[in-house]
Protein backbone atom coordinates (compact mmCIF):
# COMPACT_ATOMS: atom_id res chain seq x y z
CA UNK A 1 0.00 0.00 0.00
CA UNK A 2 1.52 3.30 -0.90
CA UNK A 3 1.55 6.11 1.88
CA UNK A 4 -1.53 8.39 -0.25
CA UNK A 5 -3.30 4.93 0.08
CA UNK A 6 -2.55 4.05 3.74
CA UNK A 7 -3.33 8.22 4.52
CA UNK A 8 -6.62 7.95 3.35
CA UNK A 9 -7.45 4.68 4.96
CA UNK A 10 -6.26 6.57 8.24
CA UNK A 11 -8.31 9.35 8.45
CA UNK A 12 -11.77 9.79 10.63
CA UNK A 13 -14.68 11.07 8.98
CA UNK A 14 -16.35 13.74 11.02
CA UNK A 15 -20.21 13.87 11.02
CA UNK A 16 -21.57 16.40 9.74
CA UNK A 17 -24.68 17.14 11.50
CA UNK A 18 -22.65 17.60 14.77
CA UNK A 19 -19.38 18.80 15.29
CA UNK A 20 -17.46 16.69 17.96
CA UNK A 21 -16.22 17.49 21.51
CA UNK A 22 -12.89 17.29 22.77
CA UNK A 23 -13.33 14.23 24.40
CA UNK A 24 -14.59 12.51 21.18
CA UNK A 25 -12.06 14.24 18.99
CA UNK A 26 -9.60 12.84 21.33
CA UNK A 27 -11.03 9.64 21.43
CA UNK A 28 -11.08 9.75 17.87
CA UNK A 29 -7.44 9.73 17.19
CA UNK A 30 -6.37 6.24 19.02
CA UNK A 31 -7.19 3.85 15.62
CA UNK A 32 -4.78 6.60 13.18
CA UNK A 33 -2.76 7.65 15.52
CA UNK A 34 -2.04 3.80 16.26
CA UNK A 35 -1.80 2.48 12.93
CA UNK A 36 0.44 5.67 11.54
CA UNK A 37 3.09 5.36 14.52
CA UNK A 38 3.23 1.68 13.79
CA UNK A 39 4.88 2.83 10.44
CA UNK A 40 6.48 5.60 10.70
CA UNK A 41 8.08 5.24 13.94
CA UNK A 42 11.96 6.36 13.26
CA UNK A 43 14.69 3.98 14.84
CA UNK A 44 15.95 5.86 17.97
CA UNK A 45 18.72 3.77 20.39
CA UNK A 46 16.50 4.44 23.29
CA UNK A 47 13.55 2.68 21.44
CA UNK A 48 15.78 -0.38 20.86
CA UNK A 49 15.53 -1.65 24.45
CA UNK A 50 13.01 0.47 26.39
CA UNK A 51 14.26 0.14 30.29
CA UNK A 52 13.05 2.11 32.75
CA UNK A 53 16.99 3.66 32.86
CA UNK A 54 17.27 3.91 29.06
CA UNK A 55 13.84 5.78 28.96
CA UNK A 56 14.72 8.20 31.47
CA UNK A 57 18.27 8.62 30.62
CA UNK A 58 17.01 9.75 26.92
CA UNK A 59 14.50 11.80 28.12
CA UNK A 60 16.18 14.08 30.13
CA UNK A 61 18.84 14.43 27.95
CA UNK A 62 16.15 15.18 24.63
CA UNK A 63 14.62 18.03 26.85
CA UNK A 64 15.28 20.95 24.86
CA UNK A 65 17.62 19.12 22.69
CA UNK A 66 17.63 17.90 19.50
CA UNK A 67 16.62 13.87 18.75
CA UNK A 68 19.90 13.90 16.46
CA UNK A 69 22.22 15.68 18.78
CA UNK A 70 21.09 13.56 21.60
CA UNK A 71 22.15 10.28 20.12
CA UNK A 72 26.13 10.15 20.37
CA UNK A 73 25.54 11.93 23.63
CA UNK A 74 23.30 9.10 24.74
CA UNK A 75 25.26 6.11 23.34
CA UNK A 76 28.61 7.25 25.50
CA UNK A 77 26.48 8.18 28.65
CA UNK A 78 24.95 4.21 28.48
CA UNK A 79 27.99 3.05 27.56
CA UNK A 80 29.65 4.82 30.40
CA UNK A 81 26.87 4.52 32.45
CA UNK A 82 25.13 1.18 31.95
CA UNK A 83 22.89 1.50 34.87
CA UNK A 84 21.39 3.16 38.23
CA UNK A 85 24.50 2.33 40.65
CA UNK A 86 27.08 3.51 37.96
CA UNK A 87 25.51 6.77 37.60
CA UNK A 88 25.32 6.77 41.01
CA UNK A 89 28.48 6.18 41.55
CA UNK A 90 30.06 7.98 38.58
CA UNK A 91 32.56 11.17 39.90
CA UNK A 92 30.50 14.52 39.40
CA UNK A 93 33.68 15.90 37.07
CA UNK A 94 33.37 12.78 35.36
CA UNK A 95 29.51 13.06 35.19
CA UNK A 96 29.81 16.52 33.30
CA UNK A 97 31.95 15.63 31.06
CA UNK A 98 30.09 13.04 29.52
CA UNK A 99 27.52 15.39 29.42
CA UNK A 100 30.01 18.41 27.85
CA UNK A 101 27.83 19.75 25.00
CA UNK A 102 24.45 18.69 25.62
CA UNK A 103 24.04 22.12 27.86
CA UNK A 104 21.61 22.50 30.91
CA UNK A 105 23.67 20.98 33.31
CA UNK A 106 21.56 20.77 36.24
CA UNK A 107 19.94 18.09 33.91
CA UNK A 108 23.00 16.08 34.63
CA UNK A 109 23.54 17.12 38.45
CA UNK A 110 19.60 15.78 39.01
CA UNK A 111 20.32 12.72 36.89
CA UNK A 112 23.51 12.01 39.98
CA UNK A 113 21.02 12.84 42.69
CA UNK A 114 18.37 10.83 41.78
CA UNK A 115 20.16 7.62 40.88
CA UNK A 116 21.73 8.29 44.55
CA UNK A 117 18.55 8.43 45.99
CA UNK A 118 17.31 5.41 44.20
CA UNK A 119 19.94 3.72 45.52
CA UNK A 120 19.41 4.77 48.78
CA UNK A 121 15.78 4.30 49.11
CA UNK A 122 14.54 2.13 46.18
CA UNK A 123 17.13 -0.67 45.85
CA UNK A 124 18.44 0.80 42.66
CA UNK A 125 15.30 0.94 40.30
CA UNK A 126 12.79 3.17 39.21
CA UNK A 127 9.86 2.88 40.53
CA UNK A 128 6.56 1.56 38.88
CA UNK A 129 4.71 4.51 39.80
CA UNK A 130 3.59 7.46 38.20
CA UNK A 131 3.26 9.63 41.85
CA UNK A 132 6.73 8.18 42.33
CA UNK A 133 8.51 9.17 39.82
CA UNK A 134 7.07 12.84 40.19
CA UNK A 135 8.60 13.09 43.41
CA UNK A 136 12.45 12.35 42.41
CA UNK A 137 14.50 15.06 41.75
CA UNK A 138 13.83 16.58 37.90
CA UNK A 139 11.31 14.42 37.29
CA UNK A 140 8.31 16.58 36.41
CA UNK A 141 4.47 14.88 34.58
CA UNK A 142 6.11 15.05 31.40
CA UNK A 143 8.51 12.84 31.91
CA UNK A 144 7.33 10.72 34.77
CA UNK A 145 4.39 9.75 32.01
CA UNK A 146 6.97 8.89 30.02
CA UNK A 147 8.73 6.45 31.90
CA UNK A 148 5.29 4.92 33.20
CA UNK A 149 3.87 4.45 29.91
CA UNK A 150 6.57 3.52 27.67
CA UNK A 151 8.70 1.17 29.96
CA UNK A 152 6.10 0.00 32.08
CA UNK A 153 3.17 0.07 30.12
CA UNK A 154 1.15 2.42 32.78
CA UNK A 155 -1.87 4.64 30.92
CA UNK A 156 -0.77 7.89 31.75
CA UNK A 157 -0.16 11.05 29.52
CA UNK A 158 3.60 12.18 28.46
CA UNK A 159 2.53 16.44 27.58
CA UNK A 160 5.29 17.40 26.01
CA UNK A 161 5.76 20.73 23.58
CA UNK A 162 5.17 18.43 20.89
CA UNK A 163 1.83 17.06 22.20
CA UNK A 164 0.62 20.68 23.18
CA UNK A 165 0.82 21.68 19.91
CA UNK A 166 -0.69 18.28 18.30
CA UNK A 167 -3.40 18.39 20.72
CA UNK A 168 -4.19 22.19 20.60
CA UNK A 169 -4.58 22.28 16.83
CA UNK A 170 -6.38 19.07 16.91
CA UNK A 171 -9.10 20.45 19.36
CA UNK A 172 -8.66 24.49 18.08
CA UNK A 173 -7.84 25.54 21.50
CA UNK A 174 -6.59 28.89 21.61
CA UNK A 175 -5.81 28.70 25.49
CA UNK A 176 -2.20 29.34 26.10
CA UNK A 177 -0.05 26.12 26.27
CA UNK A 178 3.01 27.86 28.31
CA UNK A 179 0.64 27.78 31.23
CA UNK A 180 0.61 25.22 33.90
CA UNK A 181 -3.25 24.58 34.34
CA UNK A 182 -3.23 24.56 30.44
CA UNK A 183 -0.38 21.52 30.40
CA UNK A 184 -2.56 19.97 33.43
CA UNK A 185 -5.89 19.76 31.84
CA UNK A 186 -4.61 18.65 28.31
CA UNK A 187 -3.00 15.70 30.75
CA UNK A 188 -6.27 15.26 32.62
CA UNK A 189 -8.33 14.84 29.17
CA UNK A 190 -5.73 12.67 27.39
CA UNK A 191 -5.42 10.17 30.69
CA UNK A 192 -10.00 9.66 30.14
CA UNK A 193 -9.39 8.32 26.40
CA UNK A 194 -6.06 6.75 25.81
CA UNK A 195 -6.17 3.22 25.66
CA UNK A 196 -4.51 1.23 28.88
CA UNK A 197 -3.24 -1.48 26.70
CA UNK A 198 -1.11 0.91 23.83
CA UNK A 199 -0.08 3.63 26.23
CA UNK A 200 3.33 3.62 25.02
CA UNK A 201 2.61 3.56 21.24
CA UNK A 202 -0.02 6.42 22.23
CA UNK A 203 1.98 8.66 24.00
CA UNK A 204 4.95 7.89 21.48
CA UNK A 205 2.87 8.06 18.43
CA UNK A 206 2.06 11.52 19.89
CA UNK A 207 5.24 13.06 20.68
CA UNK A 208 6.21 11.70 16.85
CA UNK A 209 3.78 13.51 14.54
CA UNK A 210 4.41 16.45 16.75
CA UNK A 211 8.47 15.86 16.22
CA UNK A 212 8.40 15.01 12.61
CA UNK A 213 4.80 15.92 10.77
CA UNK A 214 2.99 18.72 13.04
CA UNK A 215 6.78 20.49 13.14
CA UNK A 216 7.77 22.58 15.79
CA UNK A 217 9.37 25.28 13.36
CA UNK A 218 7.60 26.01 10.17
CA UNK A 219 4.57 24.50 8.57
CA UNK A 220 3.20 21.27 9.36
CA UNK A 221 3.03 18.64 7.48
CA UNK A 222 -0.46 18.38 6.89
CA UNK A 223 -0.63 15.94 3.98
CA UNK A 224 0.89 13.33 5.73
CA UNK A 225 -0.57 13.80 9.24
CA UNK A 226 -3.53 10.61 10.44
CA UNK A 227 -5.46 13.10 12.45
CA UNK A 228 -5.84 15.33 9.46
CA UNK A 229 -9.39 14.82 9.53
CA UNK A 230 -9.70 15.78 12.89
CA UNK A 231 -7.67 19.05 13.09
CA UNK A 232 -9.95 21.76 13.87
CA UNK A 233 -7.21 24.24 13.19
CA UNK A 234 -6.75 22.59 9.82
CA UNK A 235 -10.32 22.56 9.09
CA UNK A 236 -11.34 25.88 10.05
CA UNK A 237 -7.54 27.81 8.41
CA UNK A 238 -6.16 28.51 12.12
CA UNK A 239 -2.81 26.17 11.73
CA UNK A 240 -1.14 30.21 11.66
CA UNK A 241 -2.89 30.95 14.96
CA UNK A 242 -2.49 27.81 17.11
CA UNK A 243 -0.85 27.21 19.34
CA UNK A 244 -0.98 30.33 21.35
CA UNK A 245 2.16 31.29 23.48
CA UNK A 246 3.16 34.04 25.56
CA UNK A 247 5.81 36.03 24.01
CA UNK A 248 8.87 35.57 25.67
CA UNK A 249 10.58 38.14 27.61
CA UNK A 250 13.76 39.67 25.96
CA UNK A 251 16.68 38.33 26.94
CA UNK A 252 19.72 40.21 29.02
CA UNK A 253 22.48 40.97 27.33
CA UNK A 254 25.88 40.51 29.48
CA UNK A 255 29.43 41.63 27.93
CA UNK A 256 31.80 39.61 28.79
CA UNK A 257 35.91 39.46 28.52
CA UNK A 258 37.29 35.88 28.05
CA UNK A 259 41.22 35.48 28.63
CA UNK A 260 43.04 32.36 27.72
CA UNK A 261 46.01 32.69 29.98
CA UNK A 262 49.06 30.41 28.19
CA UNK A 263 52.29 29.71 30.37
CA UNK A 264 54.65 26.88 29.79
CA UNK A 265 52.34 25.41 27.20
CA UNK A 266 49.26 25.12 29.81
CA UNK A 267 46.31 27.10 29.78
CA UNK A 268 44.56 27.83 32.78
CA UNK A 269 40.96 26.99 33.50
CA UNK A 270 38.89 27.61 36.98
CA UNK A 271 36.03 25.96 38.26
CA UNK A 272 32.62 28.22 39.04
CA UNK A 273 30.47 28.63 41.26
CA UNK A 274 28.23 25.63 43.14
CA UNK A 275 25.35 27.82 42.41
CA UNK A 276 24.13 30.35 39.39
CA UNK A 277 24.75 30.11 35.65
CA UNK A 278 26.81 27.18 34.69
CA UNK A 279 27.43 25.95 38.40
CA UNK A 280 30.33 23.62 39.50
CA UNK A 281 31.69 24.16 35.63
CA UNK A 282 35.14 24.42 34.38
CA UNK A 283 35.64 27.68 32.56
CA UNK A 284 38.10 30.13 30.91
CA UNK A 285 38.80 33.06 33.34
CA UNK A 286 36.50 35.97 32.48
CA UNK A 287 35.21 38.91 33.89
CA UNK A 288 32.28 41.08 32.80
CA UNK A 289 32.53 44.06 30.83
CA UNK A 290 34.61 44.68 27.30
CA UNK A 291 38.36 45.03 28.72
CA UNK A 292 40.26 46.83 26.33
CA UNK A 293 44.05 45.09 25.87
CA UNK A 294 45.96 47.07 27.31
CA UNK A 295 43.25 46.82 30.55
CA UNK A 296 44.37 43.03 30.34
CA UNK A 297 48.00 43.35 32.49
CA UNK A 298 46.67 45.38 35.50
CA UNK A 299 43.25 43.32 35.66
CA UNK A 300 45.52 40.22 36.13
CA UNK A 301 47.74 41.47 38.34
CA UNK A 302 50.82 41.39 35.93
CA UNK A 303 53.56 43.73 34.54
CA UNK A 304 53.89 42.28 31.44
CA UNK A 305 52.17 39.49 29.06
CA UNK A 306 51.82 39.40 25.28
CA UNK A 307 48.48 39.82 24.43
CA UNK A 308 46.61 39.42 21.14
CA UNK A 309 42.99 40.09 20.61
CA UNK A 310 40.42 36.76 19.76
CA UNK A 311 37.73 36.77 17.46
CA UNK A 312 34.56 37.69 19.24
CA UNK A 313 31.31 35.01 20.15
CA UNK A 314 28.31 35.18 21.50
CA UNK A 315 26.04 32.43 23.54
CA UNK A 316 22.34 32.63 23.96
CA UNK A 317 20.90 31.42 27.53
CA UNK A 318 17.36 30.91 28.10
CA UNK A 319 17.43 34.38 29.56
CA UNK A 320 20.77 35.87 29.35
CA UNK A 321 22.94 36.57 25.97
CA UNK A 322 26.61 36.43 26.50
CA UNK A 323 28.28 38.86 24.34
CA UNK A 324 31.86 37.70 24.54
CA UNK A 325 35.35 39.36 23.53
CA UNK A 326 38.27 37.27 23.99
CA UNK A 327 42.35 37.30 24.31
CA UNK A 328 45.27 35.33 24.63
CA UNK A 329 47.63 35.57 26.85
CA UNK A 330 50.57 34.42 27.17
CA UNK A 331 52.37 34.55 30.51
CA UNK A 332 56.09 33.97 31.85
CA UNK A 333 54.96 32.68 35.25
CA UNK A 334 51.36 31.27 36.07
CA UNK A 335 49.24 33.36 38.34
CA UNK A 336 48.50 32.34 41.97
CA UNK A 337 44.66 31.54 42.90
CA UNK A 338 41.77 29.40 41.94
CA UNK A 339 43.44 28.37 38.77
CA UNK A 340 44.45 24.64 37.39
CA UNK A 341 47.15 24.97 34.96
CA UNK A 342 46.35 21.70 32.35
CA UNK A 343 47.29 20.25 28.92
CA UNK A 344 45.14 20.99 25.62
CA UNK A 345 44.64 16.78 26.18
CA UNK A 346 43.37 17.09 29.95
CA UNK A 347 41.22 19.76 28.97
CA UNK A 348 40.12 17.55 26.35
CA UNK A 349 39.67 14.31 28.05
CA UNK A 350 38.97 15.23 31.66
CA UNK A 351 37.68 19.05 32.00
CA UNK A 352 33.45 20.04 31.22
CA UNK A 353 34.04 23.39 29.65
CA UNK A 354 29.96 24.31 28.86
CA UNK A 355 29.30 24.81 25.08
CA UNK A 356 29.44 29.02 25.78
CA UNK A 357 33.09 28.77 25.53
CA UNK A 358 33.34 26.42 22.76
CA UNK A 359 34.56 29.61 20.36
CA UNK A 360 37.50 29.65 22.27
CA UNK A 361 38.06 25.86 23.38
CA UNK A 362 38.56 25.19 20.08
CA UNK A 363 41.90 27.25 19.66
CA UNK A 364 43.00 25.60 22.15
CA UNK A 365 42.33 21.82 21.09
Amino acid sequence: MDSHSLYDKLQVLEPREKELDTKERLKAMERPLLTWYSKHARALPWRDRPDPYRVWISEIMLQQTRVEAVKPYYERFIGDLPGIRELAAVPEDRLLKLWEGLGYYTRAKNLKKTAELLVEQYGGELPASYEELKKLPGIGSYTAGAIASIAYGIPVPAVDGNVLRVVSRVTGSREDILKQSVKTRMEEELKAVMPEEAASSYNQGLIEIGAIVCVPNGPPLCSQCPLASLCVARIKGLIGEIPVKTPKKNRKIVDITVMLLWQNGRIAIRKREDTGLLASLYEFPNVEGHLKEEEIPARLGVEEAVIAPLPAAKHVFSHVEWHMTGFWVELEEPLHGDYLWVTGTDLKKNYSLPGAFKAYTKLIR
